[in-house]
């Protein structure tokens, strides 16, 4: 068979037959009396062997030796085309998403996407200063795609790194793609990924982040749990409240969570239901005394006849470290000028107090 003819019904073209005789790969076995190439049956099963190989991935040299190196075994080879085509795949995985991000800003002119693109590199820098930088200026005229500040908040390894770009991502977008984005983070099985992602959620503004907030209060990480109390306590949510009140009896937190109660007991009736919750972790015996202390901190800036009748008793209790808190936080509470303490409040005073020698005011009172 004459070479047009292969190539006509192979599919490979004269030229590359050429270039496999030169090769060395696939030789004629014939020639015609005018000279030219023929071919034999078992030299185009050789071609589809070549064919077939280098389907796969193969350098016409690796054909060659898989073809007639009879000490050729194959398995190495094909571990490293699978190396090679992970890698392959990899890159323009990222190369696409690259193109996406770039997309999503909506780019007007080329200046846009170069400005998208500097961006986008100086987040993956290995210095931690550039990537700063990239955060803090990604909110600029052109804005980073809420997708890439969010991959980069939940790998940031850097505090400092960290906290600019939960500001950003804090004013990057009024839609909830950011906060959608960060709830799929708490399911990773990375424990500090799942923290970033509670964190940035945290400081995403009202509305979006609320949902995924209230959702992490059932997360089996404590860390989780903890921030996601933290945050909803500062925005009114009353559902945080048996979290809170479990971060005072563990001692995670404590001060935090107190203060996010002395909140959230602004309201009356959950000022009761609050005091009542803090009350049932009470309990007796001196291993107990330290989670006593963290409660009796904790009723002091709730109001109500509940967190007074528990002071009252506290303040008898057989620890004298507790019943010494608590009779010093009643006598703050009956003092007049407690309505127009601030901010700082009984529970600060309070701490106050501890930090002074014990024949400082509170032997006192």
């Amino acid at each position: 068979m004459l070479i047009g003819e292969v190539a006509r019904r192979s599919g490979v073209s004269a030229r590359m037959l050429r270039h496999y005789d030169a090769l060395g790969l696939v030789r004629p076995t014939g020639r015609t009396e005018g000279g030219y190439r023929e071919y034999s049956g078992e030299d185009i099963r050789r071609i589809f062997h070549i064919e077939s190989l280098r389907s796969l991935g193969l350098s016409l040299r690796e054909v060659g030796r898989a073809l007639d190196d009879p000490g050729f075994t194959p398995s190495a080879l094909v571990d490293d085309l699978i190396r090679r085509t992970r890698e392959r795949i990899a890159a323009e995985t990222e190369l696409l998403t690259r193109l996406s991000r770039i997309g999503a800003a909506e780019p007007t002119d080329w200046g846009d996407v170069l400005q998208v693109v500097a961006l986008l590199q100086g987040l993956g820098s290995e210095s931690a200063g550039r990537r700063q930088r990239a955060a803090l200026t990604s909110t600029q005229d052109v804005p980073l795609p809420v997708a890439a500040l969010v991959e980069a908040a939940l790998t940031e390894t850097s505090p400092h790194v960290a906290g600019a770009l939960r500001w950003a991502l804090a004013r990057a977008s009024d839609d909830d793609g950011g906060a959608a984005l960060l709830a799929e983070g708490l399911g990773s099985p990375v424990a500090e990924v799942r923290k970033r992602a509670v964190q940035s959620l945290a400081e995403l503004p009202d509305g979006a982040a609320t949902g995924p907030l209230r959702a992490a209060l059932a997360s089996p990480d404590p860390v989780v749990r903890r921030c996601a109390a933290l945050a909803l306590g500062a925005r009114g949510g009353a559902d945080a409240v048996p979290t809170l009140i479990d971060m005072i009896v563990a001692g995670a937190n404590d001060v935090e969570a107190g203060d996010a109660l002395s909140v959230l007991a602004g309201d009356p009736a959950s000022a009761e239901r609050i005091a009542a919750g803090l009350v049932d972790r009470l309990a007796p015996g001196g291993d107990q005394a330290a989670v006593r202390r963290r409660l009796a901190q904790a009723l002091a800036e709730i109001p109500g006849e509940t967190a007074t009748a528990a002071l009252a008793e506290l303040a008898g209790d057989d620890d004298r470290g507790v019943a010494l808190t608590a009779a010093y936080v009643l006598e703050l509470r009956r003092r007049p000028q407690r309505a127009s303490a601030g901010r700082q409040g009984v529970r600060a005073r309070v701490r106050q107090s501890q930090s002074r020698p014990s024949t400082g005011s509170t032997s006192g009172t």
